[in-house]
């Protein structure tokens, strides 16, 4: 930057963030000019959440120094943000349904004499925001009368009924039709023209020449480098988001896999899953990656019958099987490790031996009634089998590190000898050492002749440890593919939607 030249509207500079057993960003710079468009890319988990929250607020730094026009900001939280004309749109909108565009958009600052809501006043102010936006909108109508397109103007509009300096967009054509992006880019532009710097974080690669100036691309917590967004051809930027190699710490043992264990046939679920087909053979484990909505959770909830189906088929060894209720998933001999161990997997508060027991307590039980003695046998084997590290099997489960956590969500299906095992991302939040841990407790599974789906969106994970993968989108099952002939690159073209 000459001399001469502005001050950049942001400078973010080696800024880190741990979390325990986790570098989530490492001596990351980002830098912002005043009204640029700059686009932010990496796949799941490549630190972009993570930068974008310290900015707004809502994480604080480790390290680093962050500059807003010039200035060295140290940001106190979300409040502190905005006061530094920092906005951010998220993909779910932060909207109150029932309240008008104009409350939505005045909320926490309406105007007013005495304390008494002048809505004339409100609805007028409104209208003049949304009308500089190029919007037609009854700033009188409630929100959720509204278009999603009309709804993320009412959240532009909001951000600039206040100093807007920054503006961060997640995802915001996820889910847009061609006119109404039309329209949001269009918006874009005249913020552009005010000045306004615009971080935009899409998994689009089409939308990237189109609306950015410049793109940063983020991979493993580190920034990999900043490009001219109209220079760069797409292939590229696929190439930079996912261009790592596998290393050996993946320790899969493939094998020739047995009898089929599961056959889904055109499963659906509204607009999450949408006529999905693939099988599950004994011994072997299939992967299922894909961006975050692309259905992925949805499909496993689905096949324990958390969710309804709509429509298809499922059947376990040969058999067709309605599973409409999670009970009867594990009477099927279905299991499910969820994403959120913490809220989904676990009940805190309880210990290890009863968390274990929860599953298998109509096994365990003598007329109803469960003794302690029966409970804490079972968690003993399990603790010992599972190498599970806790003083006593009577330790709150919330007390034990993330990968003993995960082992116990582990150790009750395995108690419930479970055929088929769905791990909805497994080894998310803990340290390596765990995850080999985990891996080579799926190798003992496949080796006993148990099936795994594996959902996961470290494509390193995905290709290390799955014998094949299912790459979803929108949905679909958009690509089957053998995870020893593919790579992470065309993984995730597919699930880019940029694969031929």
């Amino acid at each position: 930057m000459s001399p001469d030249a502005p001050p950049l509207r942001l400078h973010m500079q080696k800024v880190r963030k741990a979390f325990p057993g986790v570098l989530a960003l490492d001596d990351v710079d980002l830098e912002v000019a005043p009204g640029e468009v700059h686009v932010l890319l990496g796949e799941n988990g490549a630190g972009k959440s993570t930068l974008m929250k310290i900015l707004s607020g809502s994480l604080a730094k480790d390290a680093g120094e962050i500059r807003v026009d010039g200035h060295a900001v140290d940001i106190q939280g979300p409040r502190h943000a905005q006061q530094l004309g920092i906005r951010t749109i998220y993909q779910e909108l932060n909207l109150v349904p029932p309240l008008s565009a104009a409350a939505n958009i005045f909320l926490g600052k309406e105007p007013g004499r005495w304390g008494v809501l002048d809505r004339h006043a409100a609805e007028t102010a409104a209208a003049r925001l949304l009308a500089e936006l190029g919007v037609s909108v009854d700033p009188a109508r409630p929100v959720r009368e509204l278009g999603i397109a009309h709804q993320q103007m009412v959240e532009v509009a909001k951000a600039l009924s206040e100093e807007m300096r920054i503006l961060i967009m997640d995802e915001p054509t996820s889910a847009l039709t061609a006119s109404e992006i039309d329209q949001l880019f269009a918006t874009i532009e005249r913020l552009r023209a005010r000045g306004t710097s615009i971080i935009y974080i899409s998994h689009r690669l089409e939308e990237v020449a189109r609306i950015g100036d410049r793109v940063t691309v983020m991979r493993d917590g580190r920034r990999v480098t900043t490009l001219p967004a109209r220079g760069t051809p797409i292939p590229e930027l696929v190439r930079l988001m996912a261009d790592r190699e596998v290393g050996e710490h993946f320790p899969r043992r493939r094998r020739a896999p047995g009898e089929e264990l599961l056959r889904v046939e055109h499963l659906s679920r509204g607009t999450h899953v949408r006529d999905v087909s693939f099988t599950v053979r004994r011994g072997e484990i299939v992967g299922v990656t894909g961006l975050l909505g692309a259905g992925r959770t949805e499909l496993a909830r689905t096949l324990i019958g958390a969710e309804p189906a709509h429509s298809g088929t499922v059947a376990l060894k040969g058999r067709a099987v309605a599973i409409r209720h999670p009970s009867d998933a594990l009477a099927h001999g279905v299991g499910l490790v969820p994403e959120d161990r913490k809220t989904q997997g676990l009940v805190l508060g309880l210990s290890v031996a009863r968390n274990i027991a929860l599953p298998n307590t109509r096994r365990l039980s003598s007329w109803g009634i469960v003794r302690s003695a029966t409970e804490s046998d079972l968690a003993g084997r399990c603790v010992a089998d599972l190498r599970i590290k806790t003083p006593s099997v009577a330790q709150p489960a919330r007390l034990l590190s993330g990968g003993n956590q995960q082992k116990i969500v582990l150790a009750k299906w395995l108690a419930a000898s479970v055929d088929l095992l769905i791990v909805d991302e497994p080894t998310r939040g803990i340290d390596v050492p765990a995850k080999i841990e985990i891996y080579e407790l799926m190798n003992t599974l496949t080796a006993e002749g148990k099936g795994i789906l594996m959902i996961s969106s470290e494509l390193p994970e995905v290709l290390g440890m799955s014998d094949r993968v299912l790459v979803m989108r929108g949905g679909r099952v958009v690509a089957e593919l053998d995870s020893t002939r593919t790579t992470q690159a065309e993984v995730l073209s597919f699930a880019l939607g940029q694969a031929s």
